[in-house]
């Protein structure tokens, strides 16, 4: 069977559907399973084994102007490699109309999604040739655990201990995150003060003050990670630290990964970072604002996040600017409690397949 993934990016939703490839990879084993990603999302897929071809697309270039001969070439190569197997079905985990039209022009004869009212873009169903609903206030994994249940007819984990997240580490990164570690004195939190909205963002001086706390309660240096453009943000974060508490630490995204296996406690909002660190067994505290942690955070229980029930406007927000700008208006002490929970409460095994690569 000819199985491919449309689940386009960003690096959070890629990781949000590993779970759904392991459980199809475990299922259905003699499977060809084919990934088409956005080529700035790929990394995270790159070398892994239970992904027999990954399609890397730019569909940025699809909607440049002015349109040219040029600016067409690559992107109908893209959807020339991708219609070059002939796919039994698709499975459009995005619920995006690009995604949605990505699906159908791969030449499955089974277009799979999910239904209307789970759709982020309704609109995508008409380009689909079955959907099936999903349970409501359903984690996005356990979204698309039941989309690849249902499309497939196979057994999902249903516990978050059995969840798998399948990543491809090379030996380079896991020395790259050795070396950030013996930097850090062996015990670290990992701090991230970046988020792909200015509304997730949680102040880069109370992300200081933290630094500082988390030394002075549990002896624990915080390294700082940062993504592209934020470099600026995680050297106020280290500046704001009295104690020097805080550093930064630049690594590659899979060095990254290895680096947050590490850690003795991860602090950060909604953002990729945050999910990786998930999916590699960190002990994780989230801070949420406009959104959800029933739906985007943590499938463990064990692990703590905290936000503003106390403000109106809070649920069902995703505002990506306000004008109030409260929800994320945590005080240092409430996330400080929130580690020392953290710290106490007992490890889980960690169900991150790192493959050698």
């Amino acid at each position: 069977m000819r199985i491919l993934i449309v689940k386009l990016g960003s690096i959070g939703d890629i990781v949000h559907t590993l779970p759904a490839l392991a459980a199809v990879r475990r299922a259905l084993p003699r499977a060809e399973i084919s990934w088409v990603v956005e080529r700035r999302s790929a990394e995270i897929l790159r070398d892994n084994p239970f992904v027999d071809r990954l399609i890397e697309i730019d569909t940025k270039a699809l909607r440049r102007w002015p349109v040219s001969g040029e600016t067409l070439l690559a992107p109908r190569q893209q959807l020339r490699r991708l219609r070059a197997s002939a796919f039994d079905l698709a499975l459009d985990f995005q619920g995006l109309l690009k995604s949605a039209f990505i699906t159908r022009l791969s030449g499955a004869s089974h277009c799979y999604g999910f239904a209307r009212e789970h759709l982020r873009e309704p609109a995508s169903r008409f380009l689909l040739t079955k959907t099936f609903p999903v349970l409501p206030r359903a984690h996005v994994i356990r979204k698309n655990l039941s989309l690849a249940s249902a499309a497939l007819g196979i057994h999902v984990p249903e516990d978050a201990s059995e969840f798998e997240f399948p990543l491809s580490v090379s030996r380079e990164c896991e020395r790259e995150a050795d070396r950030a570690a013996r930097a850090a004195g062996g015990r670290f939190a990992i701090l991230n003060p970046g988020g792909g909205w200015p509304t997730k963002l949680w102040s880069a001086e109370r992300f200081g003050a933290l630094a500082d706390k988390l030394w002075r309660s549990f002896q624990l240096r915080s390294l700082v990670t940062f993504g592209p453009g934020e470099q600026e943000l995680a050297e106020t974060v280290v500046r704001h630290s009295q104690e020097g508490g805080a550093q930064i630490v630049s690594l590659s995204l899979k060095g990254y990964v290895a680096l947050a296996r590490r850690a003795s406690v991860y602090v950060g909002g909604d953002t990729g970072p945050t999910h990786l660190a998930i999916a590699a067994g960190a002990p994780v505290v989230g801070l949420f604002g406009p959104t959800e942690w029933w739906r985007n955070g943590s499938p463990r229980n064990e692990d703590i996040y905290v936000d503003r029930q106390d403000i109106s406007c809070r649920v069902d927000c995703h505002r990506r600017a306000c004008s109030q700008w409260v929800c994320m208006d945590i005080e240092v002490e409430r996330v400080l409690l929130a580690v020392e929970e953290r710290l106490k409460r007992v490890v889980q095994p960690q169900h991150l397949e790192i493959i050698q690569a």
